[in-house]
């Protein structure tokens, strides 16, 4: 059974009791709005009330690669502080970021596979917070649990139900067995109620696992292994990041503006905090590791040279997914990258002349959205060394089989089943999120099947602890671009997917929820255990 708090069933029916979702003006409840969509994603676009910058004068910043403060024989150790920033996106203006160091995005942390990583947090930001490792096989009490809170450095912060007080205060440590392949994570604020707001307002970065395997592949490395972590945001007119929260001070009544109940879309892109950035390449092949960290949009990404013949320009090669490497490499001309999943793919720009665009647009997006950054290709093939190479093989991962299913199970993304003041929640299969409900019992070590059905909006599938495998989705077979272990799978409105999971190396209890957080913070999670 679940071991947590014994305040958190109260928790619960305060929750529902509460306007959690929504006040409207006045504080009176808000009637139903409609499900809502705008360019392919689940949401409204909310327009910035600041100028925003002009496309492609920005350099890409690269995010600081954080040093363990000491090691030993088997563990490395980290310091991080949640603290508020300043940084300067807007051309005129400062925006305050909460970062981790105070920065967005937060330190890069690199963990090499079979050694143990330590990373110490210190919150010094008015609110309690939640760090979750995204796509970490770790123990449950390490995963970053919505209520497992780390309360501020000054004092215990009940939350808006007057509960919540468990947890560390000031600081505690992160303790991450990582034994799992090379792999693309990253760690972001995970506080229940108020997870999207917190990231949005920066609590988000990389965390690399390497290995030997992967570092034998000759893969472009070093400053041809490039980060990108690609968001949507909108600012208000001073500056500060703008977000329709129904209390802006993340202490009180959690939750959105009726408006804004599908999702939270912003108008500006940014790559690594910088609106619309420039790369200057080599003509050469890099490795770009694509993180979607969007609270709501999801993105289709395309590399735009202007050639006519695609075969001429510079594509995404894929060679690995949210959890490590693919088995081979996968060309592809589009990425769909849903929130929270990550995509590794190379770019051999080699084809290109001195001086030569090329824009990765996104074919989802709308005027400011529909463009992401641009890489500017200097120097020739002859003035540049490129050692990398790009297998045929690049590793063995194990294929699940449906032979081994010893359960399946159907889970349902959908608004409707569960209310609280008249309005409809999020839920899954019908239930609003409570933390002391488990929804699905998992022996360890075993495989089974999972149905994953999206209705009235996209919904995003993430499960913690864990990775699955894609049969297929919506009918089909797996897409090119399925491949490999996956933690989150995209859905589009009235989508399916079939999924073989399998948890190995640590029990306890967790959660799978939608990564349209702001479906997420309005209940649209579910607990399971692995025993």
């Amino acid at each position: 059974m679940l071991r947590r708090s014994p305040t958190r069933r109260d928790l619960f029916r305060l929750a529902v009791a509460a306007p959690i979702v929504l006040a409207g003006c006045g504080g009176r409840a808000v009637e139903n709005s409609a499900n809502t969509s705008a360019q392919g994603s689940a949401g409204r676009l909310l327009p910035s009330q600041a100028p925003l910058p002009q496309p492609f004068l920005r350099a890409l910043p690269l995010p600081p690669v954080l040093k363990p403060v000491r090691s030993d024989a088997g563990t490395d150790y980290y310091e991080i502080t949640q603290k508020r920033g300043t940084a300067r996106i807007l051309d005129d203006l400062d925006t305050e970021v909460w970062g981790y160091d105070g920065v967005f995005p937060g330190p890069t942390i690199v963990s090499r596979s079979g050694r143990r990583t330590v990373v110490q947090h210190t919150n010094e930001l008015p609110v309690p917070v939640v760090v979750h490792l995204h796509g970490g096989r770790v123990a449950a009490d390490q995963d970053g649990y919505p209520t497992d809170y780390l309360h501020p450095v000054s004092g215990r912060v009940a939350d808006s139900h007057g509960q919540g007080l468990n947890g560390a205060q000031g600081s505690r440590d992160y303790v991450y067995e990582i034994d799992q392949p090379a792999a693309t994570l990253w760690y972001h604020d995970h506080r229940m109620d108020f997870t999207g707001p917190q990231v949005y307002r920066g609590l988000a970065g990389f965390h690399l696992v390497t290995d030997e395997e992967e570092e034998a592949l000759g893969l472009p490395s070093g400053e041809r292994d490039v980060p990108l972590m690609i968001v949507d945001r909108s600012f208000a007119a001073d500056g500060s990041f703008r977000y329709p929260s129904v209390d802006p001070s993340l202490l009180g009544t959690p939750g959105v503006t009726a408006e804004y109940m599908s999702g939270v879309l912003g108008d500006c892109v940014l790559v690594n905090g910088a609106p619309w950035p420039v790369l200057e390449v080599a003509p050469a092949r890099y490795r770009f590791r694509i993180l979607n960290a969007s609270n709501a949009r999801r993105f289709r990404l395309r590399l735009d040279s202007g050639l006519d013949d695609l075969d001429g320009g510079a594509q995404f090669v894929q060679i690995g997914s949210d959890q490590g490497l693919l088995a081979a490499p996968v060309p592809l001309d589009r990425l769909d990258v849903a929130q929270g999943e990550r995509f590794d793919v190379v770019v051999d720009f080699s084809a290109h002349a001195d001086g030569d665009l090329v824009t990765m647009v996104n074919e989802r997006g709308e005027g400011t959205t529909a463009q992401v950054m641009r890489f500017v290709v200097t120097g020739t093939t002859e003035d540049v060394r490129d050692g990398s190479r790009l297998p045929d093989r690049l590793a063995d991962p194990e294929v699940l089989s449906e032979a081994d299913v010893v359960a399946t199970r159907e889970f349902t993304f959908r608004r409707g089943g569960a209310e609280a003041h008249g309005m409809s929640l999020w839920t899954v299969n019908g239930e609003a999120f409570d933390p002391e409900r488990v929804l699905a019992q998992v022996r360890m070590g075993t495989v089974e099947r999972w149905t994953v059905v999206s209705q009235n909006n996209e919904h995003p599938f993430h499960v913690h602890l864990g990775a699955f495998q894609v049969l297929g989705t919506t009918g089909a077979a797996a897409g090119r671009a399925d491949g490999g272990w996956k933690d989150t799978v995209n859905l589009d409105n009235g989508g399916r997917a079939e999924l073989l999971v399998r948890f190995d190396g640590h029990r306890g209890a967790a959660v799978l929820h939608c990564h349209n957080l702001e479906h997420e913070d309005m209940m649209m999670m579910a607990n399971f255990e692995v025993v």
